[in-house]
């Protein structure tokens, strides 16, 4: 299978891990921003097969994950009002609020839909006209174009009753706000594919040198993870700090710039909270003034809403990369995929979700 089978042959996987081995001659701890390469690191058991040198940590790059507490809460007052049909991504309904989530909305009787697209969405409102239609719009770089369009064809088809609430980020700031902080153990990172697919890695070596890391652009099958392992251990054992690209089928310097357009003709840069974090300047898109009309916090005004977060939940050290999930007292016992005490153990991209799914042992360090 082409772009598949090659990226997955055994002799290669063999081949990169004996390279690895051989560069590598101190410790060194490892960044894969986005929680679709942790998934695929413990799927594939690579992270196991590395040398005891090399240590992984895993980023923030789950969409899921970081949407702040006060997001879901709003999302659920939304989706509870008698005349909402609320939509979103399957993720999102089990991901606890401060005092339930999306699916027991559903289940007290709140229209809570699960879509695939936000165009669903924007077709549910053209077949409602009498109810009020919102799109949970969360995620990276990578959900932000469609979801821009989203808007752009409620707007042109002049809708009146479909509105989002937005809760998208942005990765580049994320890895300054990492690696400005006072506890940063990150000495180098592997990048998102597909959120430089859309995006490009432009930003990148500006970041690599500012802060004497490496930065290597990767993908998420296994001979594309190991090559930005070689690629990342060679810079730090050479003591260089460049952004790489090992994903040239998919990545370009400066993206998609289509995508990037259909994004700023919607959404303008903003401070962003991200949950478990904080707030991270300009690390988020909202919606423009010119969209306001569908902006569902403005529409259903739920600005000031109350959280709690669980004082058990670790899931923001887990997401700097201070702790790893098995390092957390409440892993497998009180917090587990059917009891979540945080979105990493509900999200199919979360950390937390992929040590339990793989069995990794329990450490507690």
């Amino acid at each position: 299978m082409k772009y598949l089978d090659e990226y997955r042959n055994p002799e290669k996987v063999k081949a990169l891990l004996r390279e690895i081995a051989s560069i590598t001659t101190q410790n060194w701890v490892i960044m894969e921003i986005c929680g679709g390469q942790t998934h695929a690191f413990l799927h594939h058991g690579l992270d196991a097969m590395l040398p005891p040198q090399i240590e992984l940590v895993h980023g923030p790059g789950c969409p899921v994950c970081v949407t702040p507490l006060e997001q879901i809460d709003k999302a659920i007052a939304i989706a509870s009002r008698p005349d909402v049909i609320f939509t979103s991504y399957g993720d999102m309904l089990r991901v606890p609020g401060s005092t339930q989530d999306l699916f027991s909305v559903r289940a007290k009787g709140g229209d809570v839909r699960v879509v695939y697209s936000p165009l669903d969405a924007v077709g549910l409102a053209e077949a409602n006209p009498d109810k009020e239609v919102v799109f949970f719009a969360i995620g990276f770089e990578t959900t932000a174009p469609a979801n821009a369009m989203a808007v752009l064809q409620a707007k042109n088809k002049n809708i009146k009753n479909f509105s989002v609430i937005t809760s998208h980020v942005r990765v580049p700031p994320a890895m300054e706000a990492i690696l400005g902080s006072k506890s940063n153990r990150v000495q180098a990172f592997l990048a998102a594919g597909h959120v430089c697919a859309v995006m490009g890695f432009h930003e990148y070596p500006s970041i690599a040198e500012k802060y004497h890391v490496p930065i290597v652009v990767t993908g998420f099958e296994p001979i594309d993870l190991l090559n930005g392992m070689v690629s990342a251990i060679k810079q730090l054992e050479a003591g260089e700090s460049i952004a790489e690209n090992q994903y040239q089928r998919a990545v370009k310097f400066g993206g998609n710039e289509s995508a990037q357009n259909t994004i700023r003709s919607v959404f303008q840069s903003v401070d962003r909270k991200w949950r478990g974090i904080g707030v991270i300047p300009q690390s988020g898109w909202g919606l423009s003034p010119d969209f306001a009309d569908f902006d569902a916090e403005i529409k259903f005004d739920v600005g000031d809403i109350l959280t709690q977060e669980s004082p058990l939940c670790i899931a923001g050290e887990i997401l700097q990369g201070l702790k790893k999930p098995t390092g957390c007292p409440a892993f497998g016992k009180e917090c587990t995929p059917q009891t979540p005490l945080g979105a990493p153990m509900v999200s199919a991209e979360g950390a937390c979700a992929a040590y339990y799914k793989y069995h990794r042992e329990v450490t507690h360090e």
